[in-house]
Parts: structure tokens; C-alpha cells; sequence
């Protein structure tokens, strides 16, 4: 039975409409992670390592290792570890090599929590760029519950934010028509999340000398993270994904890496997951994660750019040739977030890192009136 996407408890008397048509039936099921009614708000954090170049030695760095170090560490009591995490690596826009490790948490107060007693933050306050051989860098997302929606086409299979689950909700009925993202999020009943002015140009990083750049959150921004899995797919259907689906979404995710200043994007990384112990990237499992300026700008892109609408586009086609019948599982998380639930911090990381992108005053990056 289809369902709606935003769980009761936290359904409010909607003073900004929906984007919904009028009875509309989705032509196709979808599901979202359901939340303990507790919940309150999640985590989601982005630890890195930048290199100059790929390792060839079949090894994860030894950056890596100490990061996963952290979130394995026994002296944190089993409630504050992360819920889930991997890690994911990718060649940038400038040609570094990045490795990360992405890790979630059920609260603020569990992530407050492991960060001290696993030695983290203390390892981190006293990394000094001038010593360190290659870059670091966090990024962390605290959203309260009505700041994130997630969507999955496979309610069998968790991905993501989906791990900190209770149950999987039923096939939901706003999903698959142009704001049906905006409708999923409990946030966008009362509050319109438009985001504001730039104002990260302030913040001095340009040097080419080693240093720590900590960059102030803004308000609502809206980072995505869509996730793409074939590794239970027919040779037909590989073979399908990998000649059409996967070189169009490649294209549309470096056009948001190399020009995404002109539709609101800071930033955009196609990640392979990837062994942790290896090294070896999962040629079966990747995700996108990319930061716009506010989600009005995600749902331009997506609506409007040949970009998306190719990668859109592609997948009913994709699905026609299958005759509906796919074992391609995709799943997205959006978050939208006030100022207080960003932190972004970078080590010695090339001027185009992350956010440091629209720091560094990309000339084709719009500031908002």
C-alpha cells in the first residue's frame, strides 16, 4: 500500500504547498528509511586524505588506516560508534587523489562522544600542516530528522543513512515527479529553505604554503549523496549499464565537478567505493556527493540541466529495454542544513578541495542577492 513519505509524527499543517500534481500515482515503487520516532538528528561525516597521486603499491594509505583506527577504536562504548561507515576513493577535478572514509551516527551526542574518546579530536587539533606529507579533511553533517529524506529502490538492501533505520516505510507516493525530493523533506512543510548569500570568500585560504582552513556553514545548504549499485545484475543488464547508464551519469557529474559554479554547485565528487584493507575500488557499487548553494539549485539542475535530464532521460529507457525487470539498486540522501549543523575543515589540501572551491571565488560562482 502506498504510503506517505513523511512519517506521522512529524507531519505539520503545510504553510508552503507541495509540489505534488493532483492525483498523481507514482509508476514505480520507491522506499525511504523509517527513524525511530526518538530520533531527533543523524550524522554523517566525510574524513579524508589528499595525495598528489594514485597509490600503486594495491594498499590503502596508512591515512586511512589511522582514520578506520578511529572508528574501530575499543575505547568507545559500543553506542557512540558509528552506525555504519566505508570508505570511497576519487581522482579530483585538479588530478589528487583522495581516499575517505564516510561514517554516520544515530545522534550529535554519540558522534560528541566518540570524537573524545576515541582520541580523535585531539588527534586532529594537533596534526600540523607544516608537517604533514599530503592533505586532510573533514566534513561533517548534523541534520535534525526533518532536514534529511532519503529514497531507495530496493527496501532490502541498506545504503547510507538508511543503516541507522528501524524498518524500511512502503512504497511511497511522493516520489518520481520534478520537487518530489522537497516534498520527502518534513523541513519543507513550513519553511521554503531558500539559502542566502556566500559569504565564504572572507575566509583566507589562498596561500600556496601549508595550512588549516576551517569554513563557516551557510545557511541551507543542500548536500546529496546518490548512489548507484549493479553488483547483482544479469551480464545483459551489466552490459547495459555499463555502455549507457554509467558513461551519461559519468558526464553529468563532471560537468557538476568541472562547471557546477553555474548551477549552484561548490562541489561534486563520483566516489568508488572501495576495500578498506586493499585498497581495490568496488567496480560494482558507486555514489555521487556534491554540496549546492541551496536546494532550489539541486532541483534547477536537475529539472532543467541536458546533464541530468540525459541521466533522468536514460534511466526509463534503461528500464524499457528491460522490460521493467532491473537488479540496478539506487538510492539518494538530501540533506538541507542550517549553519550550526556544517563543519567543514581542510589540512593542507589544494585550493579546490570540497567547499574550499567557492572559497577561493571561482569566477563563474554567483553570489546570492
Amino acid at each position: 500500500m502506498i504510503e506517505p513519505a513523511i512519517p506521522e509524527h512529524l507531519r505539520q499543517e503545510r504553510t508552503v504547498p507541495a509540489k505534488m500534481p493532483k492525483n498523481f500515482t507514482p509508476q514505480f515503487s520507491s522506499y525511504m528509511a523509517r527513524y525511530p520516532e526518538s530520533t531527533t538528528d543523524l550524522v554523517m561525516a566525510v574524513f579524508g586524505a589528499q595525495f598528489t597521486n594514485r597509490r600503486d603499491d594495491g594498499k590503502t594509505s596508512e591515512a586511512l588506516s589511522k582514520l578506520t583506527s578511529f572508528v574501530s577504536s575499543e575505547l568507545v562504548d559500543t553506542s557512540n560508534q558509528p552506525r555504519f561507515h566505508e570508505t570511497a576513493s576519487v581522482v579530483d577535478a585538479s588530478g589528487y587523489y583522495n581516499e575517505t572514509l564516510v561514517a554516520y551516527w544515530s545522534s550529535t551526542a554519540a558522534y560528541d562522544r566518540w570524537t573524545r574518546d576515541s582520541g580523535f579530536t585531539q588527534w586532529w587539533e594537533g596534526l600540523d600542516p607544516e608537517k604533514e606529507t599530503h592533505g586532510w579533511f573533514i566534513e561533517v553533517f548534523l541534520p535534525s530528522i526533518d532536514r534529511i529524506e532519503t529514497i531507495i529502490s530496493n527496501n532490502k538492501i541498506a545504503e547510507g543513512a538508511v543503516h541507522l533505520r528501524e524498518s524500511f516505510s512502503g512504497p511511497v507516493l511522493e516520489h518520481i515527479y520534478w520537487g518530489s525530493m522537497r516534498d520527502r523533506l518534513p523541513a519543507s512543510q513550513t519553511d521554503p529553505l531558500t539559502g542566502s548569500e556566500v559569504n565564504w570568500r572572507a575566509v583566507e585560504c589562498k596561500s600556496d604554503k601549508p595550512r588549516r582552513v576551517r569554513v563557516p556553514g551557510i545557511r541551507n545548504l543542500a548536500v546529496i549523496r546518490s548512489g548507484q549499485d549493479w553488483a547483482d545484475a544479469h551480464p545483459e543488464e551489466r552490459e547495459l549499464y555499463h555502455s549507457e547508464m554509467h558513461p551519461t551519469l559519468t558526464k553529468g557529474m563532471n560537468f557538476l565537478r568541472d562547471n557546477g559554479y553555474e548551477v549552484g554547485c561548490f562541489n561534486c565528487r563520483l566516489m568508488d567505493i572501495m576495500d578498506p584493507v586493499t585498497g581495490k575500488t568496488d567496480r560494482d557499487r558507486t555514489f555521487g556527493l556534491a554540496y549546492f548553494d541551496e536546494l532550489a539549485s539541486l532541483e534547477r539542475w536537475s529539472k532543467e540541466h541536458p546533464t541530468h535530464l540525459n541521466i533522468f532521460n536514460g534511466f526509463y529507457k534503461y528500464v524499457q529495454k528491460l522490460h521493467g525487470v532491473i537488479s540496478l539498486r539506487l538510492y539518494h540522501e538530501v540533506l538541507v542544513l542550517k549553519p550550526e549543523q556544517q563543519f567543514f575543515e581542510y589540512i593542507g589540501c589544494h585550493a579546490a578541495t570540497g567547499v574550499l572551491t567557492a572559497v577561493n571565488g571561482h569566477p563563474g560562482l554567483k553570489e546570492k542577492a
